[in-house]
């Protein structure tokens, strides 16, 4: 199928990180003769992070996928409600419903589940302990790959954990899940259970909450089937 004809795609990265994290996802797609298009958002508001989202939508022609990881899913869902969007992909990422933020999705975890190793805030904004961020966020990285996110983290304003969705975008457009199972940041039981709520069609792999770095093949696929789903 001519390229034209599909949906293309936009890759929306979540927080501490920026859009340079797609670069594998990215070439596989752009191989599979995938339109893709890269969100750098700001990560101070939600607000904002939509108002950036919408910016590349405006540049591209036709309908789009929106791929969120982690926090980029408070994002495509806040944005999927334009009629521009076809659907929503998400890669261990938060799925909140009207009303939900980052700070009531993560205001009761499941017993048991590791405790992200965040910082308290300075001057509005978080940050992850540097000597915990390969255990915590990219587990199945090499160390040094995970160094590099460490010292390289962008940080996460506090007003964007507390923004929250007004129009959740996956009650009215088809949504995929990947869930990262061996994730130590967003548990993987509450990634099924968000899957599982949005109605989305799930697949499960082995990986860290950077398994859209440690697997690009694997969400890579995932996104090529939501596009010819949609084709």
């Amino acid at each position: 199928m001519n390229a034209t004809t599909r949906p293309a795609v936009l890759l929306v990265h979540g927080g501490f990180v920026d859009g340079s994290g797609w670069r594998g996802v990215y070439d596989r797609l752009r191989a599979q003769g995938h339109r893709v298009a890269v969100v750098q958002n700001p990560t101070v508001s939600l607000e904002g992070d939509v108002a950036a989202t919408k910016q590349v939508l405006d540049e591209i022609d036709g309908p789009t996928i929106l791929v969120g990881h982690s926090y980029g899913g408070v994002v495509i869902t806040e944005t999927g409600s334009d009629p521009r969007v076809a659907g929503l992909v998400y890669i261990a990422a938060f799925a909140p419903d009207k009303g939900e933020s980052v700070n009531t999705l993560i205001a009761d975890p499941p017993p048991g589940a590791p405790v992200p190793p965040i910082l308290p805030p300075r001057d509005g904004y978080l940050f992850l302990d540097r000597d915990k961020f390969h255990d915590s966020f990219a587990g199945d990285l090499p160390s040094d790959e995970a160094a590099f996110m460490a010292d390289s983290q962008v940080p996460w304003g506090v007003g964007a954990l507390g923004g929250t969705v007004t129009d959740p975008g996956w009650r009215n457009k088809p949504s995929w899940y990947l869930v990262a199972a061996d994730d130590r940041m967003i548990p993987p039981p509450a990634q099924r259970e968000m899957a599982q709520r949005t109605g989305a069609s799930v697949r499960e792999v082995p990986g860290s909450h950077s398994v859209y770095v440690s697997q690009p093949q694997a969400v890579a696929d995932l996104i090529n089937t939501a596009v010819e789903s949609l084709a």
